[in-house]
């Protein structure tokens, strides 16, 4: 369904994504335009391989496209890149999966973020995560795995900065303890 729009005419993200839920195509277009640029870009940075960014970026805006009506309103930009973060994390998932055969091609290493993202599904920090609130996993999640400053934490979970900060430091503080002596948290200590 294409809604009729005059030619030049500009619209925010905002209205953008609620034509988008509303089924108009165009908008979703220009939605596209404006924002896969730097999506790509920030990408490509979290995953060498362009054409796993180039699929991640194309399942982001599959998604965006699903539930647009759930956006808030304002600038889309840290709502579009968490639905990309978790696309790309879902894809190194699927990709370890795929990995995990008996043999391995003789020398290909992990990246350090694959090893923490595995670590945070699998590992010691994945079953102490499971175990903080729901509260601060999500602040933690959106920091510190999708990458998001405090400000775009704060609007995507709706609280306050301030409160995206005081969650932060009490789930890296919760999750020493429940790691004990396990040793450093691949980063979680500097993050905010």
């Amino acid at each position: 369904m294409r809604v009729f729009r005059p030619p030049g005419a500009h619209q925010d993200d905002a209205a953008l994504l609620r034509a988008v839920a509303a089924g108009d195509e165009g908008a979703l277009a220009e939605l596209f335009e404006r924002h896969a640029g730097w999506l790509y870009a920030r990408l490509l940075r979290r995953c060498p391989d362009p054409e796993t960014a180039r699929d991640v970026l194309q399942d982001t805006f599959v998604s965006v496209w699903q539930s647009a009506a759930t956006h808030h309103g304002g600038p889309a930009g840290g709502w579009l890149w968490v639905i990309a973060a978790r696309r790309l994390v879902d894809a190194e998932r699927a990709r370890a999966r795929s990995e995990r055969v008996p043999h391995q091609l003789p020398g290909v290493t992990p990246s350090a973020e694959e090893h923490v993202l595995s670590g945070l599904e699998f590992g010691d920090v994945g079953a102490a995560l499971d175990r903080i609130s729901p509260e601060l996993r999500a602040v933690l999640r959106a920091t510190v795995v999708d990458g998001l400053t405090t400000r775009e934490t704060a609007r995507l979970l709706g609280i306050p900065e301030g409160t995206v900060k005081t969650r932060a430091m009490r789930a890296r503080r919760e999750l020493r303890l429940l790691l004990g002596d396990i040793g450093p948290l691949g980063g979680l200590e500097g993050t905010a």
